[in-house]
Order: structure tokens, then sequence, then C-alpha cells
């Protein structure tokens, strides 16, 4: 597999062909997700909960984002590699382009933010500076306290017609992919229809562009289970065959089912 780029990402869109996304840590798992054909890696702060043991992704540093980017980037040479900008990280516009050079240099091929109209500005900089931007939206885990709670986020018009707008602005500010979390699928579909650029999701239902779910839950390694995951290790006999078959249940759209999404 040649290397993925936004431009790849692009014409799956184009094509109506979907993609695969996990979120992983580590250059041995980088590895094995490159070799079963997944074609991005999301570098998630959910290190935070999964590997580091914390209850929300808030304690992680850009350190950690920096260091877990670097361990990904050496482990594999295909992948579309995209890391997070932790909690704290891009309040400001000067924090925001300091720490997204720093994930460039580790590894990173673009940087995602959480949040909509606040970050226009951010989004449009980055661009104009050579760093591709995914936005992310819907459930943004970084603000899990002024939600109250990670908390399906969109299902009253007002919510709905306000992820919807920012969708769109974050496309024009320079956005070259979303993601979309924990948002009812006819909403999540109104947008992928709506948007130029790919739209990931993940609790979106089926409808989006690509899916992507952290590699310790499509494991069925984690203690919680989202109603969104699918522990794909559970009928596959190793690691490398459940990896192909999460690849290969978002490709052939048979993954998502009704069960895993939010009305």
């Amino acid at each position: 597999m040649s290397k993925v780029t936004v431009t790849t990402l692009q014409a799956h869109k184009a094509a109506g062909e979907k993609f695969a996304v996990l979120a992983a840590y580590d250059a041995t798992f980088a590895g094995l997700i490159e070799a079963a054909g997944v074609e991005v890696i999301l570098v998630g702060d959910s290190l935070g909960m999964v590997l580091q043991g914390h209850d929300s992704t808030l304690p992680v540093t850009i350190d950690d984002m920096v260091y877990h980017t670097g361990s990904i980037s050496r482990g594999c040479h295909s992948p579309l590699i995209i890391s997070d900008l932790p909690f704290g990280a891009y309040s400001t516009l000067e924090q925001t382009l300091t720490n997204s050079a720093a994930l460039m240099r580790a590894g990173a091929n673009m940087v995602k933010l959480e949040g909509g109209g606040w970050l226009l500005e951010s989004v449009t900089a980055l661009t104009e500076r050579g760093i591709p931007v995914c936005a992310h939206l819907g459930l943004t885990p970084q603000s899990v306290n002024a939600f109250g709670g990670f908390k399906v986020q969109g299902r009253d018009t007002d919510q709905a017609a306000a992820i919807l707008a920012d969708a769109k602005r974050v496309e024009a500010a320079g956005a070259s992919l979303l993601v979309l979390e924990c948002i009812p699928s006819a909403l999540a579909a109104e947008i992928t229809a709506a948007l130029t650029i790919p739209v990931i999701g993940i609790g979106a239902g089926a409808v989006t562009d690509a899916q992507v779910l952290v590699l310790y839950d499509m494991l069925g390694l984690s203690d919680h289970k989202p109603k969104f995951v699918r522990n794909f290790l559970a009928k596959n006999d190793s690691v490398q065959s459940a990896l192909k078959a999460y690849n290969d249940a978002v490709k052939d759209g048979s993954f998502p089912s009704a069960e895993h999404t939010f009305s």
C-alpha cells in the first residue's frame, strides 16, 4: 500500500468507497494495523483512559501525544497518521501552532481539534501553514465536564442545527476531515451529504464515509463497552484476523449495524 494522503481519502469519498480508521498508540500495533489494510491511524488522546488509567482524556499532555505519535510513525509507513491536540494545548492561536508543529515533527500527517466556531481562526491558520486539520464535532470528550458526562449530542432540533452549521464552517475554514462522535445517524447522514470533505463516524451510524474505533475497544479489551463498539476479536482467532475483519466490515458497510447507532 502506497502512502495514504488527504487526496487518497478525498478520492475514496468521491468514489463512494468507505475507509477504516483505528485509534492506536504504539509501534507494534501500528505495524499490525497497516498489514490489515487500515488506511488511517488516529493517535488519540483516548490513551489517557486506555493506557494511563484516567477516567477522561483531560490529563493527557502534549508531551504524551508527541511520544505516542513518534511511536506510531516508526511502526508503519503507509497509513495517514492523525494526532490529537490534547486538552489545553490549543486554547490560543500561538499554542495551537506551536503544539501542532511538535506533533508534525514527531510524524503526524494531520492534527485533530475538538470544537466548532471558536476554532475557525486556528483551522485556517494551520492549513495556511501546511498543517492539515481534522475537526471533531458532536460528543467531544475534552468537553465532558461541560456536557455533564459522555452523552449523545444533536438529538434536539437546535443542537442538531448547530452541529450542521459548525460542520459547514470548519470545512469552509480549511478542515480536510471531520470526525462526528455520538450523534443520531440521520444527522450524520445530513452532514456527510452536505460536505465535500470525508466524514469519519464513531457512534454516528453507517452513512459516514469512514468509521473509527479505539483499538482496545474493537479487540474487546476495555472494561466498558460503548453502544457503538463491536468486539471483532470475539469471532476471530487472532489479533491480525480481528483487525482485517474490522477493516473489511467498515469497507463493505456491514459495520456499524443498527445496534451500534443512535436515533
